[in-house]
């Protein structure tokens, strides 16, 4: 017994559907309805038919087609007009009592809005010149027993247009569109990747060792195991383990979780491309990013030039490239080229207003601290910031020239990061170091410090080759390309907070 309130025009639509079903009606008994063309297809093919030449078709096609009805307006009391649409397109029906018969016509009367009909007819243009389909029978296949939103104002509340998103689908052609776009741009990926003789594969999402990354997880319990996981931060451990095992070019499209806070740039959940070529350094990866940028906007854009928000960027022209040290000094004016203690780098951060925490941070987190605080924000243009530091940078190789910075690059684009990427450390006497610092991280109250992978620094001990490692997120690339203002606007289903 459904014990939910109802409201009225609920209550009307079950009093019909309990109707239909008395009279063996039961539009949710039909198990398909076969059709011989879409509605894009029908205005692709008919569109341009002026209504003469739809009239004199010597053979005239028997229409068979299907959709969600959106209008509804009579046309006498023996006549109706309505428009329907599917997945890509919609298109209007003329529906006459003369024709469908005058119970099956009052019966039509009866349906709703939302409601799935399939129908059959001919097709025709109106003295208006519109598109339609001069109906000579219907079948209904499915009774929408809840309204559908106000077509002018749709879904007023913002949450509850993501949180049912099946209804902002079903309302807006431009969301529609904005996820049809975004299977585009990961088709174009894959692609472009594929072509260039990469693997695509799969990793483990639950995992017993956090790493990769540095970020909160989620845990889990596997019973079977009797121990604790997490849900992966990223892929890129078990990946350059196929680099070890003599893979040259691997990549995976695939689900991250970070147990962070949400926001119109953040999502617990969410899709990036992890990419690892063996030989390869960081000019390839940088040369590639850029590569793999352009090609994902030429799915779903004309132009290289591309409106996001109140900016306009060129995708076409050469990315920037600035040392992170060289793009501090030109908006700030202080040189962390020179070398300095952590007192000294402590002093110049409490001058900027800069917190810094008393037991984990060194040197290098400060200099992070001031690219993040002044200078991520000011850049527009496409631009590879690169040569972090190497207490930030726990997997990527030091610089030969200056071993205080890595070789690794960010992508930022309009004050946002889109990549992350570097010359992958394979020292596992290094690495194995490395980690033992993340561990006194942990120790310090830094819960997104990585652990101890024993696993991963036997894989080194076999030999990793000299590989660069490739991390673009893939929601973060829909919004800019489609330009949408929140990440929720690219993600299907986004986590939302409880109803109150």
């Amino acid at each position: 017994m459904d014990n939910r309130k109802f409201t009225e025009q609920e209550l009307i639509r079950r009093e019909k559907y309990k109707n239909l079903v008395e009279k063996q009606q039961d539009p949710f008994e039909i198990t398909e309805f076969e059709r011989n063309a879409t509605l894009k297809e029908l205005r692709t093919k008919y569109e341009n038919f002026s209504k003469e030449k739809l009239t004199n078709l010597e053979s005239k096609e028997v229409i068979k087609t299907a959709g969600r009805i959106k209008q509804f307006r009579e046309a006498g009391k023996k006549g109706a007009f309505i428009n329907i649409q599917d997945q890509d397109s919609d298109i209007q029906l003329y529906v006459r009592m003369d024709e469908i018969g005058e119970d099956n016509f009052n019966q039509f009367r009866e349906l709703d809005l939302g409601d799935i009909i399939g129908v059959e007819g001919m097709i025709m243009k109106t003295d208006h010149g519109e598109l339609s389909i001069r109906v000579s029978k219907y079948t209904l296949l499915s009774k929408a027993l809840k309204p559908l939103p106000d077509k002018y104002s749709g879904i007023q509340n913002i949450e509850e247009k993501y949180r049912r998103r099946y209804v902002d689908l079903i309302m807006n052609p431009e969301v529609k569109k904005t996820f049809q776009n975004r299977s585009k741009i990961i088709r174009a990926l894959q692609g472009f990747l594929d072509g260039q003789g990469y693997m695509e594969v799969e990793t483990p999402i639950l995992q017993s060792v956090k790493g990769g990354a540095a970020a909160k997880p989620f845990k889990s319990y596997f019973n079977a195991l009797d121990r604790e996981f997490t849900l992966r931060v990223a892929t890129e451990l078990h990946l350059k383990r196929l680099i070890v095992g003599g893979f040259e070019g691997v990549y995976e499209i695939g689900r991250l979780f970070r147990n962070e806070g949400m926001s119109a740039r953040h999502n617990p959940e969410f899709t990036t491309l992890e990419l690892y070529v063996a030989f390869k350094g960081l000019k390839f990866l940088m040369d590639i990013t850029e590569k793999i940028m352009k090609e994902c906007n030429k799915a779903v854009n004309n132009s290289g030039k591309i409106k996001y928000g109140e900016h306009e960027i060129d995708l076409s022209k050469p990315f920037k490239r600035v040392h992170m040290v060289d793009a501090i000094k030109q908006v700030v004016g202080i040189d962390f080229w020179q070398n300095m203690s952590l007192d000294e780098a402590i002093k110049i951060a409490k001058e900027h207003n800069i917190h810094v925490e008393k037991h984990h941070f060194s040197v290098g987190h400060i200099i992070n601290l001031f690219f993040e605080e002044f200078v991520e924000s000011t850049i527009i243009e496409p631009t590879f910031i690169y040569g972090q530091p190497v207490e930030i940078s726990p997997l990527s190789k030091r610089n030969k020239e200056n071993p205080r910075f890595t070789d690794r690059f960010e992508l930022f684009i309009i004050g946002r990061e889109y990549a992350n990427a570097y010359a992958e450390l394979n020292n596992p006497i290094e690495q194995y170091n490395r980690f033992e610092e993340q561990l006194k991280e942990i120790e310090f109250g830094n819960d997104e410090a990585g652990e101890m992978d024993i696993d991963f620094i036997e894989a080194l001990e076999y030999g990793l080759p000299p590989t660069a490692g490739l991390g673009l997120g893939i929601d973060r690339m829909v919004m800019l390309l489609t330009n949408s203002d929140s990440i929720k606007d690219v993600l299907l289903f986004p986590q939302m907070k409880p109803r109150e």
